[in-house]
């Protein structure tokens, strides 16, 4: 399988994580936390294995430059940052958001979880952004080892 497909099916992984994390947001506000809770551990499954086949395309295959113009890279490359940093952060809030429900401590729970949520949809959302300047928005750059794909050279 090739690297653009691994890519798709990694990023359709974290859109439906995205999309289960937002309905879970609304069935807890709505007062149904068997819901929440089955969709949230559905988003957390989904991006655990979005995790999983991105490390496994970056070891197997290898991970894709930057295709587009030279003028846009410098952009592309501060977005890709600010992704990384949150793709750091986003799994440390989520695993204290884990700690914290099966502590049935939530009252915590409830308070650091819009600034989680808000951080994992925005971690999801860059991460597709990132797919769409990668495979689709511009050619896809050659696929190389992760520090050539990040730095260019």
């Amino acid at each position: 399988m090739e690297g653009s497909t691994l890519a798709l099916i990694s990023t359709s992984c974290t859109f439906t994580s995205a999309v289960c994390m937002a309905v879970g947001w609304i069935m807890i506000r709505r007062g149904n936390r068997e819901a929440h809770r089955k969709l949230m551990i559905a988003s957390v499954i989904l991006a655990a294995l979005f995790f999983a086949i991105y490390m496994a395309r970056t070891v197997f295959v290898g991970n894709t430059a930057f295709g587009g113009p030279e003028s846009v890279k410098p952009y592309y490359t501060a977005f890709l940052t600010f992704h990384i940093f949150l793709t750091i952060l986003s799994p440390i809030l989520v695993l204290r958001m884990l700690y914290l429900a099966r502590k049935e401590q939530f009252e915590a729970h409830k308070k650091l979880g819009p600034w989680a949520s808000g951080v994992w949809f925005v971690t999801a959302l860059t991460g597709v952004m990132v797919y769409l300047l990668l495979f689709v928005i511009y050619p896809e750059g050659p696929t190389t080892n992760m520090f050539r794909a990040y730095w260019g050279f």
